[in-house]
Protein backbone atom coordinates (compact mmCIF):
# COMPACT_ATOMS: atom_id res chain seq x y z
CA UNK A 1 0.00 0.00 0.00
CA UNK A 2 1.55 3.34 -1.01
CA UNK A 3 1.89 6.06 1.58
CA UNK A 4 1.44 9.78 1.21
CA UNK A 5 3.88 12.46 2.25
CA UNK A 6 3.33 16.17 2.62
CA UNK A 7 5.30 18.48 0.29
CA UNK A 8 8.77 19.40 1.51
CA UNK A 9 9.40 22.47 -0.66
CA UNK A 10 7.50 25.74 -0.90
CA UNK A 11 6.82 25.32 -4.62
CA UNK A 12 5.41 21.87 -3.94
CA UNK A 13 3.20 23.29 -1.18
CA UNK A 14 1.80 25.90 -3.54
CA UNK A 15 1.34 23.31 -6.26
CA UNK A 16 -0.56 21.00 -3.87
CA UNK A 17 -2.96 23.74 -2.84
CA UNK A 18 -3.45 25.01 -6.38
CA UNK A 19 -4.15 21.49 -7.65
CA UNK A 20 -6.83 20.94 -5.01
CA UNK A 21 -8.39 24.35 -5.61
CA UNK A 22 -8.45 23.87 -9.39
CA UNK A 23 -9.93 20.37 -9.05
CA UNK A 24 -12.68 21.66 -6.79
CA UNK A 25 -13.39 24.43 -9.30
CA UNK A 26 -13.77 21.91 -12.13
CA UNK A 27 -16.05 19.58 -10.14
CA UNK A 28 -19.79 19.79 -9.64
CA UNK A 29 -20.65 21.22 -6.25
CA UNK A 30 -22.31 18.02 -5.10
CA UNK A 31 -19.24 15.93 -5.92
CA UNK A 32 -16.50 18.14 -4.44
CA UNK A 33 -14.41 16.13 -1.95
CA UNK A 34 -13.36 19.17 0.11
CA UNK A 35 -15.53 21.19 2.47
CA UNK A 36 -16.28 24.72 1.29
CA UNK A 37 -14.88 26.22 4.49
CA UNK A 38 -11.58 24.42 3.95
CA UNK A 39 -11.53 25.37 0.28
CA UNK A 40 -12.06 29.06 1.03
CA UNK A 41 -9.32 28.98 3.64
CA UNK A 42 -6.99 27.30 1.15
CA UNK A 43 -7.62 30.05 -1.42
CA UNK A 44 -6.73 32.78 1.06
CA UNK A 45 -3.69 30.99 2.46
CA UNK A 46 -2.18 30.06 -0.90
CA UNK A 47 -2.38 33.67 -2.07
CA UNK A 48 -0.69 34.89 1.10
CA UNK A 49 1.95 32.19 0.89
CA UNK A 50 2.67 32.93 -2.78
CA UNK A 51 3.15 36.62 -1.99
CA UNK A 52 5.46 35.78 0.93
CA UNK A 53 7.53 33.46 -1.28
CA UNK A 54 7.70 36.12 -4.00
CA UNK A 55 8.92 38.74 -1.50
CA UNK A 56 11.58 36.38 -0.24
CA UNK A 57 12.75 35.56 -3.76
CA UNK A 58 12.91 39.25 -4.65
CA UNK A 59 14.97 40.19 -1.58
CA UNK A 60 17.22 37.18 -2.08
CA UNK A 61 17.85 38.08 -5.74
CA UNK A 62 18.64 41.66 -4.73
CA UNK A 63 21.13 40.42 -2.14
CA UNK A 64 22.83 38.09 -4.61
CA UNK A 65 23.09 40.82 -7.26
CA UNK A 66 24.51 43.32 -4.76
CA UNK A 67 26.94 40.73 -3.44
CA UNK A 68 28.71 40.48 -6.80
CA UNK A 69 29.65 44.16 -6.69
CA UNK A 70 30.37 43.93 -2.97
CA UNK A 71 32.92 41.15 -3.40
CA UNK A 72 34.92 43.30 -5.81
CA UNK A 73 35.00 46.11 -3.24
CA UNK A 74 36.13 43.61 -0.59
CA UNK A 75 38.94 42.46 -2.87
CA UNK A 76 40.10 46.01 -3.58
CA UNK A 77 40.01 47.10 0.06
CA UNK A 78 41.86 43.99 1.22
CA UNK A 79 44.51 44.47 -1.45
CA UNK A 80 45.13 48.14 -0.60
CA UNK A 81 45.19 47.65 3.17
CA UNK A 82 47.55 44.68 2.81
CA UNK A 83 49.80 46.52 0.39
CA UNK A 84 49.94 49.58 2.64
CA UNK A 85 50.97 47.48 5.65
CA UNK A 86 53.72 45.79 3.61
CA UNK A 87 55.09 49.17 2.49
CA UNK A 88 54.91 50.36 6.10
CA UNK A 89 57.02 47.41 7.21
CA UNK A 90 59.55 48.07 4.44
CA UNK A 91 59.78 51.67 5.61
CA UNK A 92 60.55 50.46 9.14
CA UNK A 93 63.18 48.04 7.82
CA UNK A 94 64.79 50.87 5.86
CA UNK A 95 64.73 53.02 9.03
CA UNK A 96 62.45 55.56 7.32
CA UNK A 97 59.88 55.05 10.06
CA UNK A 98 60.69 54.30 13.68
CA UNK A 99 59.70 50.79 14.87
CA UNK A 100 57.82 52.19 17.86
CA UNK A 101 55.51 54.02 15.46
CA UNK A 102 53.96 50.65 14.61
CA UNK A 103 52.04 50.99 17.86
CA UNK A 104 50.02 53.79 16.25
CA UNK A 105 48.64 51.21 13.80
CA UNK A 106 48.12 48.47 16.40
CA UNK A 107 50.99 46.51 14.80
CA UNK A 108 53.51 46.59 17.63
CA UNK A 109 53.18 42.84 18.24
CA UNK A 110 52.69 41.82 14.61
CA UNK A 111 56.18 40.35 14.07
CA UNK A 112 56.13 42.29 10.78
CA UNK A 113 53.31 40.14 9.45
CA UNK A 114 50.24 41.43 7.64
CA UNK A 115 47.19 41.14 9.94
CA UNK A 116 44.48 38.60 9.25
CA UNK A 117 42.16 40.25 6.71
CA UNK A 118 40.32 37.09 5.69
CA UNK A 119 36.93 38.13 7.08
CA UNK A 120 34.95 41.27 6.41
CA UNK A 121 34.91 42.05 10.11
CA UNK A 122 38.70 41.80 10.41
CA UNK A 123 39.10 43.95 7.31
CA UNK A 124 36.85 46.58 8.89
CA UNK A 125 38.82 46.49 12.13
CA UNK A 126 42.27 46.69 10.59
CA UNK A 127 41.31 49.16 7.89
CA UNK A 128 40.20 51.60 10.57
CA UNK A 129 43.38 51.03 12.59
CA UNK A 130 45.71 51.52 9.63
CA UNK A 131 43.99 54.72 8.48
CA UNK A 132 43.92 56.22 11.97
CA UNK A 133 47.55 55.20 12.55
CA UNK A 134 48.84 56.82 9.37
CA UNK A 135 46.86 60.01 9.93
CA UNK A 136 48.11 60.21 13.52
CA UNK A 137 51.74 59.66 12.50
CA UNK A 138 51.69 62.20 9.66
CA UNK A 139 49.88 64.77 11.82
CA UNK A 140 52.95 64.68 14.08
CA UNK A 141 55.28 65.46 11.20
CA UNK A 142 55.93 61.97 9.87
CA UNK A 143 56.58 61.55 6.15
CA UNK A 144 53.51 60.06 4.43
CA UNK A 145 53.71 56.64 2.85
CA UNK A 146 53.26 56.56 -0.91
CA UNK A 147 52.29 53.81 -3.31
CA UNK A 148 49.69 53.46 -2.05
CA UNK A 149 48.87 56.70 -0.28
CA UNK A 150 46.58 56.57 2.69
CA UNK A 151 44.13 58.69 0.66
CA UNK A 152 43.83 55.89 -1.90
CA UNK A 153 43.47 53.32 0.86
CA UNK A 154 40.71 55.43 2.43
CA UNK A 155 38.80 55.58 -0.84
CA UNK A 156 38.88 51.81 -1.32
CA UNK A 157 38.12 51.19 2.34
CA UNK A 158 35.20 53.64 2.35
CA UNK A 159 33.69 51.96 -0.71
CA UNK A 160 34.00 48.60 1.01
CA UNK A 161 32.59 49.87 4.30
CA UNK A 162 29.59 51.46 2.62
CA UNK A 163 28.91 48.31 0.58
CA UNK A 164 29.32 46.19 3.71
CA UNK A 165 26.61 48.15 5.52
CA UNK A 166 24.35 47.95 2.46
CA UNK A 167 24.88 44.20 2.23
CA UNK A 168 23.94 43.87 5.89
CA UNK A 169 20.66 45.63 5.13
CA UNK A 170 20.03 43.24 2.23
CA UNK A 171 20.77 40.26 4.46
CA UNK A 172 18.36 41.49 7.14
CA UNK A 173 15.63 41.98 4.53
CA UNK A 174 16.23 38.50 3.14
CA UNK A 175 16.20 36.92 6.60
CA UNK A 176 13.03 38.79 7.52
CA UNK A 177 11.14 37.60 4.43
CA UNK A 178 12.50 34.07 4.88
CA UNK A 179 11.21 34.03 8.46
CA UNK A 180 7.82 35.14 7.14
CA UNK A 181 7.78 32.21 4.71
CA UNK A 182 8.99 29.76 7.36
CA UNK A 183 6.37 30.99 9.79
CA UNK A 184 3.61 30.27 7.26
CA UNK A 185 4.65 26.73 6.41
CA UNK A 186 3.03 25.08 9.42
CA UNK A 187 -0.37 26.57 8.57
CA UNK A 188 0.01 25.70 4.89
CA UNK A 189 0.90 22.10 5.78
CA UNK A 190 -2.08 21.94 8.12
CA UNK A 191 -4.47 22.92 5.35
CA UNK A 192 -2.89 20.53 2.87
CA UNK A 193 -3.19 17.73 5.42
CA UNK A 194 -6.81 18.63 6.09
CA UNK A 195 -7.65 18.62 2.37
CA UNK A 196 -5.95 15.28 1.80
CA UNK A 197 -7.74 13.75 4.79
CA UNK A 198 -11.11 14.88 3.43
CA UNK A 199 -10.30 13.66 -0.07
CA UNK A 200 -9.21 10.22 1.11
CA UNK A 201 -12.23 9.87 3.35
CA UNK A 202 -14.57 10.82 0.50
CA UNK A 203 -13.02 8.25 -1.84
CA UNK A 204 -12.32 5.47 0.65
CA UNK A 205 -15.13 3.29 -0.74
CA UNK A 206 -13.52 3.08 -4.20
CA UNK A 207 -11.22 0.26 -5.36
CA UNK A 208 -7.55 0.94 -4.63
CA UNK A 209 -6.33 2.01 -8.07
CA UNK A 210 -9.40 4.15 -8.78
CA UNK A 211 -9.19 5.64 -5.29
CA UNK A 212 -5.54 6.58 -5.67
CA UNK A 213 -6.12 8.14 -9.09
CA UNK A 214 -9.08 10.12 -7.81
CA UNK A 215 -7.09 11.34 -4.81
CA UNK A 216 -4.16 12.34 -7.01
CA UNK A 217 -6.47 14.61 -8.97
CA UNK A 218 -6.74 16.68 -5.78
CA UNK A 219 -2.96 16.83 -5.46
CA UNK A 220 -2.44 13.98 -3.00
CA UNK A 221 1.08 12.63 -3.53
CA UNK A 222 1.78 8.94 -2.95
CA UNK A 223 5.06 7.09 -2.65
CA UNK A 224 5.74 3.39 -2.97
CA UNK A 225 7.98 1.58 -0.55
CA UNK A 226 10.86 -0.44 -1.88
CA UNK A 227 9.56 -3.58 -3.50
CA UNK A 228 6.02 -2.31 -3.91
CA UNK A 229 4.42 -2.02 -7.34
CA UNK A 230 1.66 0.18 -8.63
CA UNK A 231 -0.66 -2.82 -8.94
CA UNK A 232 -0.34 -3.81 -5.28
Amino acid sequence: MPYRRLPNTDNARIRALRTAIDKCGDTDYQNVAVEMKTLQEAKVVVQQFERACARYQQTFNTQVKANKAFQQKVKNARMYVSHFVQVLYLSVIRSEIKPDHLELYGLENSSMLVPDLSSNEMLLEWGEKIIIGEETRTSKGGVPIFNPTIAKVKVMFSLFKEAYQTQKIHQKATNRTLEEVAGSRENVDRIIFDIWEQVEKTNEHLPLNKRLNRNRQYGVVYYYRKGETVEE
